[in-house]
């Protein structure tokens, strides 16, 4: 899953970012309206953790152009206004939920969570297929009952990929939801990520199977659905 943090403050945004990532998010920033309207412009998110008071604009705008388009991504009011008058108009101008500083990162982790659980959002409680099984909330993977390390981007390729179970997800979606703006990608990153994640997922016992579809992208498919001669 990707993230847009839109926070002036750079010490601020780096901290928030770094933690997210921890948590298994693809995390981009940007500090000002501008550079808001371009990335949202330019790539779908999943939730949005929005400052309103940024040097060239109110955030408050640039929700409110989210919002006249029609756009219901989620998103997370994170700022200094602590007034209740501040809280009803960010709630009221279209954010999903209003966040003061300083906060905690356990508590926003927890909000962000929520605003993704809820009808229509990306965020279901447990995946399952076959005998393997994610958490999306604790970002936990079992096999047969038992816990399975994932490293983050692979998890992100897992996630993607039992999301859609059965479905082809194609390269620019995985990647999307791997990698972040900035981020230095090998041409066969990809490959390489899904590559060990088959691997892994062997090893443990994990009866499914990760397809490549040539030129497309990749589908899992549980073994008994697998058909003869797959890669």
């Amino acid at each position: 899953m990707r993230l847009l943090i839109v926070e002036d403050e750079e010490e601020l945004a780096e901290l928030m970012k770094a933690n997210l990532r921890r948590g298994g998010f693809a995390v981009d920033t940007v500090g000002d309206a501008e550079g808001a309207r371009a990335a949202l412009a330019a790539q779908r998110y999943d939730a949005v953790l929005l400052d309103l008071g940024l040097p060239d604009d109110d955030g408050l705008d640039v929700l409110a152009e989210l919002r006249a388009r029609r756009d219901g991504t989620p998103v997370i009011a994170v700022t200094a206004r602590d007034g209740v008058a501040d809280r009803v108009r960010g709630l009221n101008g279209g954010a999903d939920d209003y966040l003061t500083k300083p906060f905690a990162h356990e508590e926003l982790l927890a909000r962000i969570h929520a605003v993704l659980r809820r009808p229509g959002g990306v965020m279901g409680l447990r995946l399952e297929l076959a005998n393997l099984a994610f958490d999306s909330t604790s970002r936990d993977v079992t096999v047969d009952g038992a816990a399975l390390t994932v490293p983050r981007r692979e998890l992100a390729v897992l996630e993607a990929l039992l999301r859609r179970s059965g479905r082809v997800v194609v390269r620019d979606a995985l990647e999307s939801a791997v990698y972040a703006f900035g981020d230095e990608v090998e041409s066969n990153a990809l490959e390489a990520h899904v590559s060990r994640l088959r691997r892994r997922l062997g090893d443990a016992g994990a009866r499914v199977s990760v397809h490549t579809v040539r030129g497309v992208g990749y589908l899992l498919r549980a073994e008994e659905d697998k058909p003869g001669g797959g890669d």
